[in-house]
């Protein structure tokens, strides 16, 4: 037998929804997807500076939210999850976004309401999402969730997560804080990669990544960059999943983007519009992340997954 569930994974630059078909095969549910869909909402906008979530940017999610609850309502969706991250979780008016959530979610589901998560338990959602195609044999794994406003360090292996630390730097982060020009100077692109290593190095401190065999990258920068990497005309979600690129490549990619100005950017077939502004710091922050990663453990590759933590809210719930 199945039933119908939805996740929702509201981040600082986006807003997601999978709604899926859960089949219980003796104790392992499996997800059958129903639906995809990714909006950007710039959620984040300004948080960094300000402490607080703008009305315009409150008032954006709501309105992707309204559309997705209407899909929910459509698909007969009996149970649903929505999760909220880093901004909301930085946010001084954060009640504001919760008091929108509550009665745009009630809609479809009576008493559902948005949740923010910590870096801990966002970390572990995105850990059970990317690794579930893998081989255990791969493992262990160290499983980083590039996103707008964190960045989420997880090793672990097929008996599950070991250590994991929410690195407090992400694409819209980074962008606002330190890369202003069009393109970005010289100067202002070493500014972002010592503000990358620097939070990094925190995430490092905590979790052994020596110990990893395989690196795999989840979320929108990752498959932008793997997207432009594989030159895609246009943005292709099953060529995209579980792509390998070496570091080499990775890096050609990154340097690529971050050297590019706005126009450069919005011109590549799979870019998404609301990834321009913000592509060039996520590739520092990736590239940062492949030099430690291959000094510390010598990994020489990166898998992209499409499936995070989107799919491991939805198994939570399973």
């Amino acid at each position: 037998m199945s039933d119908r569930i939805a996740a929702i994974d509201c981040g600082t630059n986006s807003i997601r929804l999978l709604i899926a078909d859960v089949v219980r095969e003796g104790d392992t549910p499996k997800l059958t997807d129903v639906h995809r869909e990714m909006r950007i909402v710039r959620l984040g906008q300004g948080v960094d500076a300000t402490g607080a979530l703008a009305p315009e940017a409150i008032e954006r999610t709501r309105v992707a939210l309204h559309d997705y609850v209407d899909l929910m309502i459509e698909a007969g969706v009996t149970r649903v999850r929505m999760t909220a991250t880093s901004a909301t979780r930085d946010a001084s008016n954060r009640e504001d976004f919760f008091s929108m959530t509550g009665v745009e979610l009630g809609r479809a589901v009576e008493g559902a309401y948005a949740e923010v998560i910590t870096g801990d338990e966002e970390a572990r959602l995105s850990f059970a999402g990317a690794v579930g195609e893998l081989s255990s044999e791969a493992g262990p794994f160290v499983v980083v969730d590039l996103g707008g406003g964190s960045t989420e360090v997880v090793l672990g292996d097929s008996d599950g997560v070991r250590s994991a630390y929410s690195a407090d730097i992400g694409c819209v982060r980074i962008t606002e804080r330190c890369l202003h020009g069009n393109p970005p100077t010289r100067e202002e692109v070493a500014s972002a990669r010592f503000f990358a290593s620097e939070r990094l190095a925190q995430a490092f401190g905590v979790v052994p990544v020596e110990r990893a065999h395989t690196w795999v990258g989840v979320a929108g920068t990752m498959t932008t960059l793997a997207a432009v990497a594989l030159d895609l005309p246009e943005y292709d979600s099953e060529r995209v999943h579980l792509t390998r690129l070496s570091l080499t490549d990775l890096r050609k990619v990154c340097d690529r983007l971050i050297a590019m100005d706005h126009d450069e950017r919005a011109a590549l077939g799979p870019m998404h519009p609301g990834r321009v502004d913000v592509i060039g710091g996520g590739a520092v922050i990736a590239e940062v992340l492949a030099d430690e990663l291959a000094r510390r453990a010598g990994i020489a590759e990166l898998i992209v997954s499409e499936h995070d933590i989107l799919d491991g809210i939805a198994l939570s719930i399973a």
